[in-house]
């Protein structure tokens, strides 16, 4: 749609706008998800400043739990709708984990790496890696309502150790 495009709906103009937010994604008019890593960082960033200064405390172990259980979901909601495919959004919702693990006590001197094995948490990168597959796995094996024939090409296998019959080639149709 252009943006001289008018929109109405029962005689009334729709004005244009440059984004819209659906199911708390917000998506921009030019596609990029600037706006949507922007806010949810911002939000992030607010909610793990407010579990420091709510706790007294500066237990690991409790400051840890904390940032999984109030923080970490709001940098994952709808990752498989709107995930960072460059370096500068992955880096940027990134950053909140990096930054709420520098200031923590006894691991703050450590690199970022260091710190998630320290800490026993794997990076937000690696957790949406996760999600996509795991979202993979339920496409081919049927448990969604998209089929699997639309995103990959299933090649047959002469000989195979398991049940499973074919794999996925390895060049992928999106």
């Amino acid at each position: 749609m252009s943006h001289n495009t008018c929109v109405s709906v029962d005689d009334d103009d729709l004005p244009p706008v440059k984004s819209v937010r659906d199911l708390g994604v917000i998506v921009s008019h030019d596609w990029l998800p600037t706006l949507h890593a922007t806010n949810i960082v911002g939000k992030a960033h607010k909610r793990s400043a407010a579990i420091y200064r709510a706790f007294t405390s500066r237990n690991v172990d409790l400051l840890v739990r904390a940032y999984v259980t109030y923080v970490r979901p709001i940098v994952e909601h709808d990752s498989l709708a709107c995930s960072p495919y460059t370096v500068k959004y992955i880096d940027n919702i990134e950053s909140e984990q990096r930054r709420f693990t520098k200031r923590l006590p006894a691991v703050g001197a450590l690199t970022y790496a260091e710190r998630l094995r320290h800490l026993d948490i794997p990076g937000l990168e690696l957790r949406r890696l996760h999600a996509d597959l795991l979202y993979c796995c339920k496409v081919v094996f049927g448990y969604t309502d998209l089929q699997a024939s639309d995103f990959f090409e299933m090649a047959p296998l002469s000989n195979t150790m398991g049940t499973y019959t074919s794999c996925i080639r390895s060049e992928v149709l999106l």
